[in-house]
């Protein structure tokens, strides 16, 4: 099992699963305020390089929701000094294990990386998609959507 580094929003739902998908993987967190962090250039930029500019970014931001920045419009000096400006801009979680450093949370990068498998497999829980839910009510994911069940989604019927 791994010790990772785990660097999220406080009170983020998303990474909240994550966490909880880690944590039945048998791994330990560190889990530290990514909006919080006094983030250096090279130390943030450890985390992103080798992804495209576009995914550093947490595309819920409110900044990006509303049209105001568009990823796809920066190169990846100006994206970076965007990213340590506004914290909210940067894409959820950053994690480290040893010296490997990964931005977002793909389960089969994750898996691949440092595992995913439950020591205990969980009962399934609604609203499995672990890189965040911006359904709400009724017609969400547990009306007819995705369940986690250990590495994979199942569809949902409706009842």
């Amino acid at each position: 099992m791994a010790h990772v580094i785990f660097y999220e929003k406080p009170g983020c739902t998303g990474n909240a699963r994550q966490k909880a998908l880690l944590l039945a993987a048998g791994h330990t967190l560190d889990v530290r305020d990514l909006l919080a962090h006094p983030w250096e250039r090279a130390e943030l930029h450890a985390f992103l390089k080798g992804a495209p500019v576009e995914e550093w970014f947490n595309r819920l931001s409110p900044r990006i929701k509303s049209g105001e920045i568009r990823p796809e419009d920066y190169e990846a000096t100006e994206a970076l000094s965007l990213l340590l400006q506004d914290h909210l801009l940067i894409r959820r979680p950053l994690m480290q294990v040893g010296q490997r450093r990964e931005v977002g949370f793909l389960s089969a990068v994750v898996n691949d990386w440092i595992g995913l498998d439950p020591v205990d497999p969980p009962e399934p829980t609604a609203c499995g998609g672990v890189e965040g839910c911006g359904s709400k009510g009724a017609t969400g994911h547990a009306a007819g959507g995705m369940v986690q069940l250990g590495r994979g989604l199942r569809l949902v019927e409706p009842g």
